[in-house]
Order: structure tokens, then C-alpha cells, then sequence
């Protein structure tokens, strides 16, 4: 979804001095015929902070959706490096992957990936009920904080359904920071989303990485959406091209035509 506006929604900060959440190095990721292999992901290497929010973009096909998946360690990597937490992703098995992600990322999905059956409140606890993990007091007053601040305190008992999108995508984003992950994975979350909701939900992330200090890592076609973020990384034929600060959602358009006429 195109969120139209003219109006910038603030100016982005620069990114503070402290350790990554996430660390990738010359990362590639090939599949398919290894006599004319399909090059998902060409020496990547990047580093994902703690209080920023970054938004990668790029051509369809150009790599993002692969990028959030060998982070999350659900794609093999052929060559490289990733570094979660400074834990080796790709020295774990799938048992070691599945208990780093349930302690260190957080994922927002434009389909909010709710589960139907259960309530507002049950959905948010889901991850903790699922690690076997009782919820700690301190957690408890965080989860009771973000629900405030997010308006959803007359919504718990509510099942999805009975939730407007934006009240949904709200609950998943209290799923996904009731932990405090290292890093947030956020696929297209405001692409089912209406203009007003999705400025919202965008004020919301740039809330939660500036305040909370919450790493955040967006995957978006939509130039407005990525121009909340503080650093957008450009990607293109599974490389990364470009890494931008400060654009304007114009100026953003821009490059992605001009990275879509340069594959023409």
C-alpha cells in the first residue's frame, strides 16, 4: 500500500554508538541448479543497531525477503557470516535457532499473524507460553506499559476478529516487543493497513527504537513508510547498493525507479 502524503514525519536522528544486534558478513545465499545457481543474496554485509530503525528496500527480487529470512535463521546461508546477539546463527542447529529467535527477534507481518481463536491478551502471550517461560514481574509491567501506551487496555478480551486492523497490527507489535528482542523483523507492516493507521503504526516503530531502544529492521516497497526509518539500505540483485539517511519519500521513489530501469 502507497501511503500518500507531503509532509515529512520528522527528521531522522543518527544512529548511537553501541554494540550491533545483528552482524552479517560477506553473507551469500545461492539455491536451484549449482550449474546456474539463482544468487539470492551476493556478499552481504551489513550491521543491524539497537535504537534505529531501518527499512530495506529494492526491486521485487532483489534479495529482502531472503535477508530477513537467513537473520532469522530460517534460510541457510551458502557462504558468510551471521552474528544474532553475538551467537553464531549458522554453527546451531534447528532446536538452536528456534530458542535464539524465540529470545532475540521479534517479527511484525502485514498479515499480523494473529491467532483467531485466542484473545487480544492470550495472542501477546503466546511466545512466553510457547518457551515455557513464565512471564517475570518486570516483564508483566512492561507488557502492561506497552498495552497503555497503545490503547489496547478495553480490547484485550477481543479476538481477532473482533479487531479493526489497526487495533490487530497493534497487539502484534506488543507480541513482538514484550521480550525486547535484539532486533524486530517487519515485513511490510503497514501494507493491509489504512493511510491513517499505517502512520500510526510507522510512529509507533520510530517510538519503539528511539525510546525504547529497540532495533528494528523493515522490509518495504512503500517510499513513505521507509522514510520514518533512520538509515534505508537499498538492495538490488542480492547486493546492497545503497544505505541512505534523511530522504524524502521522492527522493526515495527515485532511486527504486532508477534501480528498476537499471534491470531493464
Amino acid at each position: 500500500m502507497i501511503i500518500h502524503t507531503h509532509t515529512r514525519p520528522r527528521i531522522p536522528q543518527p544512529r548511537q554508538q553501541h554494540a550491533p544486534a545483528v552482524v552479517l558478513r560477506e553473507v551469500s545465499r545461492t539455491y536451484g541448479d549449482p550449474a546456474n545457481p539463482v544468487h539470492a543474496l551476493r556478499d552481504v554485509s551489513v550491521d543491524l543497531y539497537r535504537q534505529e530503525f531501518t527499512a530495506i528496500m529494492g526491486p521485487s527480487g532483489s534479495g529482502k525477503s531472503t535477508l530477513m529470512n537467513v537473520i532469522a535463521g530460517l534460510d541457510e546461508i551458502t557462504a558468510g557470516q551471521i552474528l544474532l546477539a553475538g551467537e553464531p546463527v549458522g554453527t546451531l542447529d534447528d532446536t538452536g535457532r528456534t530458542l535464539l529467535r524465540r529470545k532475540h527477534i521479534g517479527f511484525i507481518f502485514q498479515s499480523f499473524n494473529l491467532i483467531p481463536t485466542l484473545t487480544a491478551n492470550e495472542n501477546i502471550k503466546l511466545p512466553f507460553i510457547l518457551s515455557g517461560n513464565p512471564i517475570t514481574p518486570e516483564q508483566q509491567a512492561w507488557i502492561a506499559h506497552l498495552i497503555g501506551v497503545l490503547g489496547l487496555r478495553e480490547r484485550l478480551d477481543h479476538r481477532p476478529a473482533e479487531l479493526s486492523g489497526g487495533q490487530q497490527q497493534r497487539v502484534a507489535i506488543v507480541r513482538a516487543l514484550a521480550n525486547r528482542p535484539s532486533i524486530i523483523l517487519a515485513d511490510e507492516p503497514t501494507g493491509a493497513l489504512d493511510t491513517r493507521t499505517a502512520r500510526e503504526v510507522l510512529a509507533l516503530l520510530t517510538t519503539a527504537a528511539h525510546e525504547y531502544g529497540q532495533g528494528i529492521a523493515m522490509v518495504t516497497h512503500d517510499p513513505v513508510a521507509a522514510s520514518y526509518a533512520d538509515r534505508i539500505l537499498m538492495l538490488a540483485d542480492g547486493r546492497i547498493v545503497g544505505e541512505y539517511r534523511g530522504l524524502d519519500p521522492r527522493q526515495i521513489s527515485e532511486i527504486i525507479i532508477g534501480l528498476q530501469e537499471a534491470r531493464r
